[in-house]
């Protein structure tokens, strides 16, 4: 499918349903190549920048080690650059297609990293913005299909929490594009927005999806293959909204009790991590210290049951942002995909 030559992956509604396939089949096979040692260098000398406006583990080390790879060399950018001090998103993106194969952005509004597209002219790749992140749902979405044991449109999953950001709204887009029984569970004034939530429908009614807003843990989690969840408060937000954001989304807590509503003893539990599931962080100690909270959007009890596969979905990240790479600057010949 070379129609993705040079192509950005900016966000998941920018690509078709046989178009997302295609990613997931070839992280598929990228992923078996590496692990059998017969993995092709599809990137050799290839140069790729990498733009880091927010921390990372998982996003840094899923780029690049998928480059190291595929041969490729990687340029990590982040306080030490002048983006955003003294040149703005559209000369950077200027001067960096001129040295550059491609580029990766993790920042804040979506905007940015769709300006930096605008003005380059090799691809561009979005590791993570407010309002999306496209390549974590690839990885997801490889993960179901590794465990589900059915087709991606046979799955039933929620996504629990504050669904207003990048992971609810990505995640009810892919859902939506790939035929999914979705639903966001969430109370009301944290629900993913009226317009997002409208798009989305649009796309379900031409792939057959069902997406659900709802406020009821119960009936959002029954029948579900796979309940997800993400940190309350997200990067960037002020210390004042913990309290707010825990009165509100404690009842959305992922424990026993709320994966017993699924009524599915395999479902199993997701999370794009970092989690505050225990002590054994800065973050998790304060918030125990001020609320006697040891566990905020999952406990231990579940996060380290036999039912999580938050791991594998973090291995993933590298095999999909990998194959996002391959597919947008490399030929990739026919004969890759034969069985």
């Amino acid at each position: 499918m070379q129609k993705f030559k040079n192509r950005d992956f900016l966000k998941i509604a920018d690509f078709q349903p046989d178009e997302l396939d295609y990613l997931l089949r070839l992280a598929a096979r990228l992923k078996q190549a590496r692990r059998e040692g017969r993995e092709q260098r599809f990137l050799e000398n290839k140069n790729i920048a990498l733009i880091f406006e927010k921390t990372s583990t998982r996003t840094r080390c899923a780029f690049e080690t998928a480059i190291h790879d595929q041969g490729a060399h990687c340029t990590y950018l982040s306080e030490g650059s002048q983006i955003g001090r003294k040149e703005s998103m559209a000369d950077t993106a200027r001067v960096l297609a001129r040295m550059f194969d491609g580029i990766e952005y993790r920042g804040f509004g979506q905007h940015i990293v769709e300006q930096l597209a605008a003005f380059s002219d090799v691809p561009v790749w979005n590791g993570l913005t407010n309002e999306a992140h496209p390549t974590q749902v690839l990885a997801d979405f490889l993960t179901m299909r590794e465990h589900a044991g059915k087709p991606l449109n046979e799955v039933t999953f929620a996504y629990i929490g504050d669904a207003r950001y990048n992971m609810g709204n990505s995640l009810m887009m892919g859902a939506a594009k790939m035929g999914m029984k979705f639903r966001s569970v969430a109370p009301r004034a944290l629900q993913t927005s009226g317009g997002v939530y409208e798009q989305c429908l649009a796309v379900a009614r031409g792939t057959g999806a069902e997406i659900v807003r709802t406020d009821n843990v119960a009936e959002g989690l029954k029948g579900c293959d796979f309940v997800y969840t993400d940190v309350w408060v997200s990067m960037g937000e002020p210390e004042e909204v913990w309290k707010e954001r825990i009165d509100q989304l404690l009842p959305y807590q992922v424990n026993a009790r709320s994966m017993e509503f699924t009524g599915n003893p395999g479902c199993k539990f997701m999370h794009c991590l970092p989690s505050y599931h225990n002590r054994e962080t800065a973050v998790g100690e304060s918030i125990y210290q001020k609320f006697g909270l040891d566990g905020l959007e999952v406990t231990e009890e579940v996060f380290e049951s036999p039912n999580s596969i938050v791991f594998d979905e973090a291995e993933n990240r590298m095999h999909t942002i990998k194959a996002v790479m391959v597919a947008t600057l490399a030929d990739i010949p026919p004969i890759f995909f034969d069985d």
